[in-house]
């Protein structure tokens, strides 16, 4: 569908076509610890953040590997920008799961975000009609720009009984409400990715219908047929966010690169690029990077046309997308430690090159979806042991 508003047609000439504005808009995002409003409404103009939102409701629906790329563009301008616009897609997956009637109702709007985050002692008590919600979610990415709200609920009868699936684990389900019907909480301030707003939000009895509640994920309740709606929301949020640091990583390198050309290190006589081991370090981290990015884009493509032949994604596909994902996130994090760190002093300053993006990095690493212990999970895999497909 073509943007008369700005002339493009595909995802990635959007990005370029607000790439300025992305820019210009970073540092005011970073004091106000959220997206700027002009920001917010050019992405929404823009319909970036319904990348991964159905075609029926005028989402991008986009493959995985596309959605990759269109996160490592957007974050090689400002990683807070990109992980609002990753966290938010996301989040719209669950549209695949609702009836097309409550669909149509929270995502409809041309101005429609979802934001949530986890909470583990939220609780949903079992009305007429639907449930009486209770609960703090925290870590709500984008959760200031948002239209609606959600967090996931353990289900309990009137009395407080818990509900309970066949193996006697607590049935939980996903409460979505509008935003007006949250208290926002002030909790966001950290080292890095400070203007993604993911702050907490909270509720007390909340009233929400039964249509408005979804177990996210369970193939029992999907109501729509498209390919990537066979993907867990899990395996896109682990590349999106890979993609979110592999442009990270991608615009720190690009910056040392400028900066070796043009500076001489105190008590050195020739630029930085002339340094032998600079020139090696470099490579390699190019090497790295460039490897690790082949690896996930290769396999989410692969992954794609796999589902496409047989209509479904098994364990051994999400043990690949989690493997490749959380080796990028690595390999990125490898990068801009390079840069930051042969870049010397300079390095230190406020709006230069390097110090955001190394604080942004770090944090990307920190998150779930950057936890070493993935590759624990994916070892177990390849030996023949049972992994923890918790997050697979």
């Amino acid at each position: 569908m073509a943007h008369p508003a700005h002339g493009a047609d595909t995802p990635l000439d959007r990005v370029r076509a607000l790439a300025s504005l992305i820019e210009a808009s970073a540092d005011q995002g970073e004091r106000d610890r959220r997206l700027p409003e002009p920001l917010v409404d050019a992405l929404l103009e823009a319909e970036l953040f319904r990348l991964l939102l159905p075609r029926s409701l005028d989402g991008g629906e986009l493959d995985p590997a596309m959605f990759v790329r269109v996160l490592e563009a957007v974050s090689r301008l400002d990683a807070s920008t990109a992980w609002c616009l990753g966290q938010a897609a996301g989040c719209s997956m669950v549209a695949a799961y609702l009836a097309p009637d409550a669909a149509r109702e929270i995502f409809g709007g041309r101005r429609a975000v979802l934001a949530w985050g986890p909470g583990p002692e939220a609780r949903a008590v079992v009305v007429d009609g639907g449930y009486r919600v209770s609960g703090t979610w925290s870590f709500a990415s984008g959760c200031r720009h948002a239209t609606w709200l959600g967090g996931n609920c353990a289900v309990h009868e009137p009395d407080g009984t818990p509900l309970r699936r066949a193996d006697g684990s607590v049935q939980g389900r996903w409460m979505l409400f509008p935003a007006a019907q949250a208290k926002m909480v002030d909790t966001w301030h950290v080292v890095g990715l400070r203007a993604t707003g993911s702050d907490s939000f909270t509720v007390s009895n909340l009233f929400v219908p039964r249509e408005h509640s979804v177990a996210r994920d369970d193939p029992a309740e999907r109501r729509h047929a498209g390919l990537l709606y066979c993907f867990p929301t899990n395996s896109l949020y682990a590349s999106g966010f890979a993609g979110v640091a592999m442009g990270i990583a991608r615009s720190s390198l690009d910056a040392f690169v400028i900066l070796a050309r043009q500076k001489t290190p105190r008590g050195f006589r020739q630029p930085l690029r002339e340094s032998a081991v600079v020139q090696r370090d470099l490579a390699r981290a190019e090497a790295k990077l460039g490897a690790a990015r082949a690896l996930l884009l290769g396999s989410l493509e692969g992954v794609w046309e796999h589902v496409a032949r047989t209509g479904a994604l098994g364990l051994d596909q999400r043990i690949q997308i989690r493997m490749a994902a959380t080796h990028a996130i690595g390999e990125a994090t490898a990068a801009v430690d390079f840069a930051y760190q042969a870049a010397g002093a300079t390095s230190i300053f406020e709006r230069n090159a390097f110090e955001r993006r190394f604080r942004d990095m770090h944090t990307v690493a920190q998150q779930l979806q950057g936890r070493e212990s993935h590759f624990e999970t994916v070892g177990r895999f390849l030996l023949g042991l049972e992994p923890d497909t918790t997050f697979v």
